[in-house]
């Protein structure tokens, strides 16, 4: 699907606030309603618009510690990768996970978590034991300077 600049435009719109009404979005982009909830529901049909989330402050909900962690498989084979993968995404502090090269590592995973009492009982009675890690190397973030959702169109 080739996006115009309107659509371009609805895209940044819905970013910055996923509730807005189609009448507002409509006059920010300068479209009448109707057209624009069609464009709207185009662009979700077409899976550009994925999902629709509310975005949480963590230090409010007491998730003051975020954790990024190497995790080193022992076999580089598909079916371990995808065993850890889905073990990773049952865990609830994890919050995003990759597959990483030009590292010893081979995966990359985001964990938020209380403090590090938390940490540790996560690293150690959770994340270790899922079958083929061998290592784990955690760096402790200490500030978030940039923080951003929205995706450059």
């Amino acid at each position: 699907m080739r996006l115009d600049k309107t659509d371009k435009l609805i895209l940044k719109e819905l970013q910055k606030n996923a509730r807005i009404s189609n009448l507002e979005l409509a006059d920010r982009v300068a479209l009448s309603p109707t057209p624009c909830a069609r464009r709207v529901n185009r662009l979700e049909q077409a899976g550009i618009i994925i999902a629709h989330r509310t975005l949480l402050d963590p230090e409010k909900l007491n998730l003051n510690l975020t954790v990024l962690v190497s995790v080193t498989m022992d076999k580089h084979t598909a079916d371990r990768f995808d065993k850890f993968e889905a073990a990773a995404a049952k865990l609830p502090e994890v919050m995003e996970c990759y597959i990483v090269t030009g590292q010893d590592s081979d995966f990359l995973i985001k964990v938020l978590v209380r403090d590090m009492r938390h940490y540790e009982e996560f690293l150690l009675r959770r994340l270790t034991k899922i079958e083929g890690v061998s290592g784990v190397h955690s760096s402790f973030v200490l500030r978030q300077p940039i923080d951003k959702a929205e995706l450059p169109i």
